[in-house]
């Protein structure tokens, strides 16, 4: 079982290799070594998750039509090609745009919504094969064994990316992308070879629900209607800045394109660290408490990194980069564990549904708000770097909020409500009486 963990967490790994040129480095130069709108990139940016409710098509799809006996790794291998072919083209796609602003657009709708796709098409599937793999025991630690090697794969990929673009030239970029491209491509193939069982007739679906039924769910309890803005406000500030924080070192205080590189790596860095603790605190330290101390921990970050756009301070933007990041881990690790608490056994698939509904939600509306924002207030004021400043402020404002919400949160009363039977279902007994 740990060689399938670990073939997993390749998959994993490499899916979101993927990301990271994009959200690290092609969106600081889009937005200012090539003076591309912050909301036209931020859109591009955030085709995976705009894509996000068609995983639902994808699984309940596979589920019914395996090709070649396989229900999986079919659609895996393609989304997988589908990354890589993105992410190794964005970078002409980015430069396209300085010589021919339509042609670069359409095209980069067209390869950066490839690559949005490709991210659903493999995520819905390697997750699936993942819970079919490891049995409702064994889910937890193939979890944590895939988000381990995903923030180490985030890590390294950032480095290495650091090394390939100093000095920094658009054929250096190119040339990078398209490494990382390959590895991404040579670790994805690695995971999937003799990874799922070739199966002889299709198995019967498991539960899927629609998102009128999601939405049933949450409005007819009071606790999951909290989660759900909570788990939405909260991610909105946390996911929000990953399209505009490396572009906002660059311009606010003059870092390179290599140095704010870097910055994914010690984010991811100290994610990790706070993913470990957190892990290890888990059962000696109440959830809540845990999920509360690393949205605190976000919140300082956040409010540092504004401080050293206004103070053009780079030891104080590092030191926010790190707050954040541990902040991250820990409210990470804790509000995942605190997700599965908020579910019921006979509806897990429904509410699991609705959550991860409010995670596409909050990267998407989080990105595209940043960089309409970040534009807007550029615009009014013809000052960038306020812009940047401002959002940083909002998004620690969320978290604010957040923290508040968390207070009335409360798994034990959210289970008692949500096994009372809704008024739907009870209207639909009643009528086939």
């Amino acid at each position: 079982m740990l060689r399938k963990r670990l073939q997993l967490g390749l998959i994993h790994a490499a899916v979101a290799m993927t990301l990271v040129p994009i959200n690290s480095t092609l969106n600081r130069v889009m937005i200012k070594e090539l003076a591309l709108s912050a909301t036209l990139v931020a859109v591009l940016a955030s085709l995976p998750y705009l894509f996000s409710p068609i995983q639902v098509a994808i699984g309940s799809y596979s589920d019914r039509h395996p090709i070649g006996g396989w229900r999986r790794t079919p659609y895996i291998l393609l989304g997988l090609l589908l990354c890589v072919g993105g992410v190794i083209l964005s970078p002409q796609v980015a430069y396209l745009f300085s010589q021919n602003w339509w042609l670069g657009l359409a095209l980069g709708v067209l390869v950066f919504g490839a690559w949005g796709m490709g991210f659903n098409f493999a995520s819905v599937s390697y997750l699936a094969l993942a819970s079919e793999i490891s049995g409702e025991k064994g889910r937890g630690r193939t979890i944590a064994v895939m988000f381990f090697m995903m923030i180490i794969g985030i890590i390294l990929t950032a480095l290495s990316l650091a090394r390939l673009i100093d000095p920094y030239t658009p054929a250096a970029l190119q040339r990078a992308f398209q490494i990382i491209g390959g590895m991404a491509l040579f670790l994805g193939l690695l995971g999937l070879i003799g990874l799922e069982k070739r199966a002889e007739k299709p198995v019967s679906s498991a539960e899927h629900y629609t998102l009128r039924q999601m939405a049933q769910a949450i409005l007819g309890n009071s606790q999951a209607r909290v989660f759900f803005v909570y788990l939405w406000l909260l991610l909105v500030a946390l996911l929000g800045q990953d399209v505009l924080l490396e572009p906002f070192a660059g311009e606010a205080l003059g870092l390179p394109v290599q140095a704010t590189t870097r910055i994914t790596s010690i984010w991811g860095g100290c994610m990790l660290v706070a993913l470990t603790i957190g892990g290890i605190l888990e059962g000696r330290v109440a959830k809540r408490k845990i999920a509360q101390s690393g949205n605190i921990g976000a919140l300082l970050g956040f409010l540092l990194i504004t401080s050293s756009g206004i103070a053009v301070n780079t030891q104080v933007f590092y030191t926010g980069v790190v707050m954040l990041g541990l902040g991250t881990g820990l409210s990470t690790v804790a509000n995942l564990s605190l997700m599965l608490d908020m579910t019921t056994p006979a509806r897990v698939g429904l509410f699991i549904g609705a959550w991860g509904v409010s995670n596409a939600m909050s990267r998407l509306s989080g990105s595209v708000l940043g960089g309409a924002i970040r534009d807007i207030v550029a615009q009014l004021t013809h000052n960038s770097v306020l812009g940047y400043v401002i959002v940083f402020g909002i998004e620690a404002g969320l978290i604010l909020i957040a923290i508040f919400m968390l207070r009335r949160i409360d798994p034990s009363v959210f289970r008692r409500q949500a096994e009372q039977i809704p008024f739907f279902e009870t209207a639909a007994v009643s009528v086939e009486n």
